[in-house]
């Protein structure tokens, strides 16, 4: 990290905001079984934004870039504190997860979504704006 970076940090995190949040959305031909998957299995609170259409409350979150010679693309990680635990959490509410990788930066696995979708899911070793 640059030095002064976390001030800088501190600093910028005082100013008025000109983000409030982030709306995430999932495209997926199994809209129930993910509804299902987030409030049951990430038990996450929900409020029905009408027509049945749910909206999640998600804990809060952290941006990151990454520079890439490749064609840009974006990604949605979930991060859990206790990575051992909450693997295990989700194995018993009957999500099938990837072998754990140590990828240096953090520990890692894939969860697999209703319908066969893939999500991330990590420990982070780095620091954080949210600890």
């Amino acid at each position: 990290m640059p030095s002064g970076a976390r001030e800088a940090c501190v600093i910028r995190g005082k100013r008025d905001r000109v983000i409030t949040g982030i709306h995430a959305i999932f495209y997926t031909k199994h809209s129930k079984e993910m509804y299902d998957f987030l409030k049951d299995v990430l038990d996450l609170r929900y409020v029905d934004a009408g027509n049945g259409r749910l909206f999640f409350a998600a804990p809060p979150t952290e941006l990151a870039v990454h520079e890439t010679e490749d064609d840009s693309e974006h990604e949605l990680w979930l991060i859990c504190d206790d990575f051992a635990a909450t693997v295990q959490q989700l194995e018993k509410k009957g999500i099938k997860t990837t072998p754990v990788a140590d990828r240096g930066w953090g520990l890692v696995t894939t969860l697999e979504l209703p319908g066969g979708d893939k999500l991330g899911l990590y420990e982070p070793k780095h620091l954080s704006p949210l600890r």
